[in-house]
């Protein structure tokens, strides 16, 4: 089922209708930020879309929607592109159970990978020529690789996959052979980057562009700092995942990828990187992070570089690319604890704002449920607003829930935050980073002996029918 590069993938996309090839000329700013802003704001079948007529860039390809739509989601995971959201995100809870730690998954090494096809080494290394690079919005500091697998590993543990972190981070390019990038110490990476500077020896890094789509998926998705990207992809995606060593390292990364970038960051190194126009629709200011000494790049023949917009203030593709994992993943570390848990929706901005359907089995029960979310992986720094709804009331349908909101809390009892929690400096709210808060709305139906006003929920006739699916089938043949 799995799809073992980018290239295959899009072909599948294209035989979906799912992609649209463009070799119209294009000036990639601000042309190609308009394209890909627009590609996730098409609903559930918007396309992928892949272009190779670029202004100053002639003979290069440059890819991006890939994960843009529900559609395109859809079929990464072996579904029908007509699959809903809810239908994906339930499949997807039941493949996290399936897999369970990933032991199982099946990881091959090989020689002479796609990956290394062509070298560039030392002086002949210069990212603004090989990479189409363009500003995403326009106040931005420089050139970002917004779609990175960025791979680290544990200092002390070089042998060890599991402890071998693929993550994505926003990458600036500094130079021709210099990136900056942007790790929070909170992350697996920047624990690696205490290691080496606690050692005193340079960190080798790999930056892989244009890889499958799972191992894209996963590299967003809040993964223990033990468990392996690349064997969740392998059982997620149900095959066998195609790796291969770094030339310049012991570093594993994924032998289709389109392009890998291999360097070390110097301890105790930091330069100024910045602004950017990041998720939550503002831009970042600037701070001093780590720098990428680039020595080497190695890509296949007739690369293609993979992009995706961030930015907006409405739906973006990185929204849609954590979304399904998000959502799947808070609902099965909460069940484990908590099994009257029902669903969660984490689709807004990485989950800050976050949805969680269960139904309370004593008073008081609800907002421990948001407790534990506020101290998953996840949630302890993302998970900002936390609204709990009854099991009856669909997170994933707002007016259900404003309908909660509206009818269920008492700001007294139902309303309260907690100050002083892991924050975001990208979230303007949080005045004082790395420091934030987190808000905690109860919109549940008390439970006796709590204080609640006496009234009968109105329900549908017992023996009612839903006629949604019946009337939406007239409508498409009536459509034909």
């Amino acid at each position: 089922m799995g799809f073992k590069d980018l290239r295959s993938f899009l072909s599948k996309l294209e035989e979906e209708g799912q992609l649209v090839r463009y070799s119209e000329p294009i000036a990639l700013s601000p042309d190609w930020s308009d394209i890909t802003r627009a590609l996730p704001r098409m609903g559930q079948y918007g396309p992928a879309i892949l272009a190779d007529n670029l202004e100053g860039y002639k003979g290069k390809k440059i890819v991006a929607g890939v994960h843009a739509s529900l559609a395109n989601c859809a079929l990464m995971f072996g579904h029908s592109k007509h699959t809903s959201l809810q239908d994906q995100i339930n499949s997807l809870g039941k493949r996290w159970v399936a897999a369970g730690d990933a032991s199982s998954a099946k990881l091959v090494w090989v020689e002479n990978p796609p990956c290394q096809e062509v070298i560039i080494e030392g002086d002949d290394v210069n990212l603004y020529e090989l990479l189409p690079l363009h500003r995403l919005n326009p106040s931005d500091g420089g050139f970002y690789l917004p779609k990175t697998c960025v791979v680290t590993k544990d200092m002390y543990s070089p042998d060890d996959i599991d402890s071998e972190n693929v993550g994505t981070y926003r990458c600036q390019i500094h130079g021709p052979n210099t990136i900056g990038i942007n790790i929070s110490n909170m992350h697996d990476a920047g624990e690696h980057i205490a290691q080496a500077e606690a050692l005193g020896v340079p960190m080798p890094i790999a930056i892989c562009l244009g890889n499958d789509p799972m191992l894209d998926f996963m590299a967003s998705t809040p993964l223990k700092s033990d468990e392996s990207e690349y064997k969740y992809a392998a059982a997620l995606g149900d095959f066998t995942y195609e790796l291969t060593k770094a030339t310049l390292s012991n570093l594993d990364v994924p032998a289709n990828a389109e392009f890998v970038i291999e360097g070390e960051i110097l301890p105790f190194e930091r330069f100024p990187e910045g602004p950017f126009g990041e998720f939550p629709g503002t831009y970042s200011g600037v701070g001093k992070t780590c720098r990428i000494h680039v020595k080497r790049v190695t890509h296949r023949k007739d690369p293609i570089y993979s992009t995706i917009y961030i930015g907006g203030r409405s739906e973006t593709e990185s929204d849609m690319l954590l979304a399904l994992n998000t959502c799947s993943l808070l609902y099965n570390q909460l069940r484990v604890d908590f099994p009257q848990v029902r669903a969660v929706n984490a689709m807004y901005q990485h989950g800050m704002t976050t949805i969680v359907s269960a139904k309370p089995r004593s008073p008081g029960h609800a907002k421990t449920i948001a407790l534990r979310v506020a101290c998953t992986p996840h949630g302890t720094d993302y998970c900002r607003n936390i609204i709990m709804v009854d099991a009856e009331v669909d997170p994933f349908n707002l007016t259900e829930v404003m309908w909660a909101l509206s009818t269920r809390v008492r700001c007294e009892e139902d309303v309260f935050f907690i100050p002083s929690t892991p924050g975001l400096p990208l979230i303007p709210a949080d005045v004082r980073p790395p420091l934030g808060r987190k808000l905690v709305i109860d919109a549940t139906t008390p439970i006796p002996p709590d204080e609640f006003r006496p009234s009968k929920v109105v329900e549908p006739y017992q023996k009612s029918t839903d006629w949604r699916d019946t009337i939406a089938k007239i409508q498409q043949q009536l459509q034909k």
